[in-house]
């Protein structure tokens, strides 16, 4: 997309004010006119899909020849991408992808048959992976990066393109259009329709840029383009191109928001540590752990009481008898934080209490119960209005999945030999050279997921699941997923046809807005937002407008029906907890009562953004967990120990959520941020504001126009304010308009 200036002249826009409405306002879509092409004296931009790279960018091309390796996928990962994933593309022999760059330096790497290139400047035969790098650095993990180099004019640009839906979305049943321009570059905006005209705003902004946004208030086709003002006096016209200077959208939700997701509130259970609801079952854990297959690192599984203290084994091969039963029997405890969607680690026969290496798909590992145990779960859970979904795991399996070890016994003889990567045979289970496994551990061999039958095998198991009453889907390590993009497609599609209203969310722990662009997940876990931004701004480490740019990096990069399905997650069973995270101190400490406030501030911040704020089990009781610590986080949930103020403190979040619309809706735009202050607005309106101060002193900040009520916290002693209010240290306060 690049930009031509050329002038015009006839009468001025005129421009109205948008339309900005509740969630549950009722709407009447204005008539359609006809649309006319701007007048007066303007610069024409054009964005269509004739033009190359926007202004300010260059095209910028990265190739890779493997010589006679074989190679099935290549990605290009790196600080242009967040080291996310942008798929090359094999052509002649050669793979290669032109991307579009500011000027700047780069570092990025290749990431080949699902897995990262070690040192780029070496592929083993003296020769780098890209012949057009421009230097190398080391990567802190003992190899090393390529650089580029990408010389160009920050120039004024206007970056749109309504094919992605970080530009445009279908979000709470509107149409959410968006451009992004160089900070302060742009005065005013206007959205220009065949049913009229929207006045575009300033959304969100992060370092040397800025997203502005309108919202049409129906989902119909629709012709238009926009106009806007630059701060020096320019006037520019954005069009699609020279022959067909009208955008046309067809009215047609291809990615739509799951409405059930974006209302939500979600508790993540490790059914192992959960609750022990039939000690009946305990005991079939020790029948077919991992360490009793291993041949290279064998060993014995240990069978704990629940309050037993941690072994070495706590990680992965000490069990505790938690089981589905046992949740059942809290879901009630449950539904009182006002939860409404369970994630569940795997619950799929494995060799380990985490779950992650798989030996059967299909079935439920005995450990946890019964089937009956489990539909009689997820009845009384949708009696409850709170919806399941289930973990996923196609990268990898157990070494005692029935096809790995008939490609152990077998060899090439196994009908199974092409689902896997098998490097030396005969081996040893559990012998990690011998074939490909996850981050090269021999436990859990890496499946061909480009193989026919290993696709169909898997996708299989996700219909099994939701036909069997699951809500829907969280995927392991997708991208390490080999030909993810094929696949995930694939499972998307065939997941959608049958059950529409199934979520789908990926382990992905970085920015990485290509995974959720409409073909393969609705939302991802979302680290990215809950630790490396807001817990760091929890913590004090972050200033209020630091906390802010990045926020505004992240609200820009993803479409706003994505955000309201974000998977807002801060702690997990792969994380410390949350509290510990804070400063509260590890397994059997008492936390401060700075961790708490840090604490309360982190969870009010997850509640009053968009997308379904995570739990992770027990959080909620102020427990503690050192990750570095055999995985303490893991530990049982001692049921006769709780902190009852945060306790008290997750129930009145979801209260609060349940009461304020605008704290469920898809819609966030950036107020201010000073020293430990930022603050932003919800709602399509901008109902309520949020206000956030993460330092040790107290602050002040000056409100925007008219009266504002504080309901939060609801003993504030002030209750309607206007003109400044005074925000204490590590404290959230919410306001909504008087």
């Amino acid at each position: 997309m690049s930009q031509s200036r050329t002038s015009t002249t006839s009468t001025p826009l005129s421009t109205t004010t948008s339309q900005s409405l509740s969630p549950t306002t009722t709407i009447t879509a204005p008539p359609k006119r006809g649309l006319e092409p701007p007048k007066g004296n303007y610069s024409p931009i054009y964005t269509g899909s004739d033009k190359g790279c926007p202004s300010g960018k260059v095209p910028v091309t990265f190739t890779y020849d493997p010589g006679n390796k074989v190679v099935t996928s290549v990605s290009l990962r790196g600080s242009f991408n967040d080291w996310g994933e942008w798929p090359m593309k094999e052509i002649n022999g050669t793979w290669t992808i032109t991307v579009c760059l500011g000027p700047g330096k780069y570092q990025y790497k290749y990431f080949i048959n699902g897995q990262w290139v070690k040192d780029m400047s070496d592929d083993g035969t003296g020769r780098p992976y890209d012949p057009d790098a421009d230097g190398y650095v080391d990567d802190g993990y003992g190899g090393k990066n390529a650089v580029r180099i990408v010389e160009g004019s920050a120039a004024f640009y206007v970056d749109f393109d309504p094919s992605d839906p970080a530009y445009l979305s279908i979000a709470d049943n509107r149409t959410v259009i968006r451009f992004e321009v160089k900070r302060g570059t742009v005065g005013s905006a206007t959205l220009v329709t065949d049913r009229g005209n929207y006045t575009m705003r300033l959304q969100v902004w992060w370092n040397s840029k800025e997203m502005w946004r309108a919202e049409i208030p129906v989902v119909e086709p629709v012709k238009y383009y926009i106009v806007l003002n630059s701060v020096d006096g320019e006037r520019f016209a954005v069009l699609n191109t020279s022959k067909n200077p009208f955008f046309s959208f067809d009215g047609v939700d291809r990615f739509p928001q799951l409405e059930w997701v974006s209302n939500g509130i979600t508790y993540q259970i490790f059914p192992d540590r959960f609750k022990d609801g039939n000690r009946s079952n305990d005991a079939p854990a020790l029948d077919h752990d991992e360490l009793l297959f291993n041949q290279v690192n064998p060993g014995k599984p240990v069978l704990s009481n629940w309050s037993d203290p941690i072994t070495p084994l706590h990680c992965c091969h000490q069990y505790f008898g938690g089981d589905i039963k046992g949740i059942t029997e809290k879901l009630d405890y449950l539904q009182s934080l006002g939860v409404t969607i369970i994630y569940l680690n795997p619950i799929t026969l494995s060799g380990s209490a985490h779950g992650y290496d798989t030996y059967d798909y299909y079935r439920l590992d005995p450990k946890f119960g019964t089937e009956e145990e489990l539909r009689e779960f997820l009845d009384e859970a949708h009696k409850r209005g709170i919806r399941v979904i289930f973990d996923f795991v196609p990268n990898h399996c157990g070494i005692g999945n029935p096809a790995f070890l008939d490609v152990w016994k077998n060899g090439n003889a196994s009908p199974y030999w092409d689902w896997f990567f098998i490097k030396q045979w005969p081996f040893k289970l559990g012998d990690g050279n011998a074939y490909l496994g996850w981050w090269g551990i021999g436990s859990l061999p890496k499946l061909n997921t480009t193989n026919p039958e290993v696709r169909e095998y898997l996708i299989g198991a996700a219909l099994h699941w939701l036909d069997f009453g699951f809500d829907g889907i969280r995927v392991d390590v997708p991208n390490e997923v080999l030909d993810p993009g094929a696949f995930f497609s694939e499972l998307r599609k065939r997941v959608k046809e049958k059950h529409p209203e199934a979520y789908l969310v990926g382990e992905i722990w970085k920015l990485s807005p290509e995974w959720v662009k409409g073909d393969r997940f609705d939302s991802l876990m979302n680290y990215a937002l809950g630790r490396d931004i807001l817990l760091n701004y929890a913590k004090g480490l972050l200033s209020g407008e630091t906390a802010m740019k990045m926020m505004g990096r992240y609200y820009a990069s993803y479409g706003e029906n994505v955000v309201a399905m974000g998977f807002n997650i801060v702690s997990s069973h792969d994380t410390s907890r949350v509290l510990t995270d804070l400063g509260g101190g590890s397994l059997g400490d008492t936390p401060t009562n700075e961790s708490i406030q840090r604490l309360k501030l982190l969870s009010m911040l997850i509640y009053t953004l968009p997308g379904t704020p995570v739990t992770f089990q027990g959080d909620e009781r102020g427990l503690l967990g050192d990750k570095n610590h055999y995985d303490e986080q893991r530990y049982p949930i001692q049921w006769n120990e709780v902190n009852g103020d945060v306790l008290n403190h997750y129930r009145a979040l979801a209260e609060l959520r349940r009461k304020t619309p605008a704290l469920r809706s898809s819609a966030i735009r950036f107020y201010t941020a000073e020293g430990g202050i930022m603050a932003f607005f919800r709602g399509h309106n901008d109902e309520v504001l949020v206000i956030a101060n993460s330092w040790k002193s107290p602050a002040e900040l000056e409100l925007p126009l008219g009266e504002w009520k504080v309901v939060w916290p609801e003993n504030h002693a002030e209750g309607i304010v206007s003109g400044t209010i005074k925000v204490p240290p590590i404290s959230v306060l919410v306001l909504e308009r008087g």
